[in-house]
């Protein structure tokens, strides 16, 4: 008995340490910090300076500026945003993790030269080589519109991304961008936008993957987040408007209007409605218990591997 309390004793001053010493993941706590961000802000700075230098300002002429009188808003808040912006976003914030990677950690499962995604040969120049914005564009557009991703799902898909980054210890690089982008808008669109069925209907798309790949990837993806898929609202939209300050900072086109009086009235019922909506997702995701084979189970809770 006194070796079993001394023992309790010890693991809970030593956990309680351990978890001192952790600073908060930005994915599971609204207070942390996203890192993209800060993965952006070296180029975003650059731009400015080499814009002064050259007495440029991009999207003077265009950006519209609120009045008095006249206050000019796009379509996109943060209970529905707009579905191309925030892909656009969400793939220039890919983007950046890239260029700017600590290191190249990676895991045998992501490896798109272990794992490809086509039956055709890629050079290795290829995976040499940080992919362009337009080009991760493409290929989430395209993954995204075959699974039917809503614009907070493409939020959640970016969540997620940085939750495995974090929790994994691995960096996102030429080779292996695609394989985790691919597992987290499967995971986003399956446990977000409560799809159940996409792994076939994304083998339709990428016709060289089978579907045994992509559930072994999605297993190892659900393992490494140590089967934690709940994002808590704050979280999201924490991501959300982090978004939208990267769209400004790099100048994206993002259409502004005025509002009218029936634009601020359907502004006001659709805020009415935004805590109802993500109350029924948490609920639905915390019923939701199995993955793409039917046997991982899906708890709202960290799981405890022994």
């Amino acid at each position: 008995m006194y070796f079993s309390t001394q023992l309790n004793h010890h693991t809970f001053f030593s956990s309680s340490y351990t978890d001192l010493a952790l600073e908060p993941n930005p994915s599971d706590h609204p207070r942390a910090s996203t890192i993209f961000p800060s993965k952006s802000q070296t180029d975003v700075r650059e731009k400015r300076r080499s814009n002064h230098f050259n007495h440029v300002s991009p999207g003077q002429l265009t950006k519209k500026y609120s009045s008095c009188s006249t206050i000019f808003l796009d379509d996109s808040t943060v209970s529905q945003p707009n579905l191309r912006t925030t892909v656009k976003c969400m793939t220039l914030a890919i983007y950046y993790h890239i260029k700017n990677r600590d290191a190249d950690r990676s895991l045998d499962i992501f490896d798109e030269r272990l794992h490809p995604l086509t039956r055709e040969k890629i050079p290795e120049e290829y995976f040499e080589h940080d992919p362009e914005h337009k080009f991760i564009y493409r290929f989430v557009h395209t993954l995204s519109s075959a699974a039917q991703l809503t614009a907070d799902g493409a939020v959640v898909t970016l969540v997620y991304l940085e939750r495995l980054l974090t929790y994994a210890e691995i960096d996102i690089c030429p080779t292996n961008w695609k394989r985790i982008v691919l597992g987290a808008i499967l995971l986003a669109s399956k446990f977000w936008d409560d799809r159940a069925v996409w792994n076939v209907d994304d083998c339709q798309i990428l016709k060289d993957v089978t579907v045994e790949d992509m559930n072994e990837m999605e297993r190892h993806f659900l393992e490494l987040l140590q089967f934690n898929i709940n994002v808590p609202f704050s979280v999201y939209a924490k991501y959300y408007f982090d978004l939208r300050s990267l769209a400004d900072d790099n100048n994206l086109n993002v259409l502004v209007t005025p509002l009218s009086k029936e634009r601020a009235q359907n502004l006001e019922a659709i805020s009415r409605l935004c805590d109802d909506k993500y109350k029924d997702v948490c609920r639905a995701a915390m019923r939701r218990s199995f993955s793409a084979d039917n046997f991982i189970a899906i708890r709202r809770s960290n799981a405890i591997l022994s």
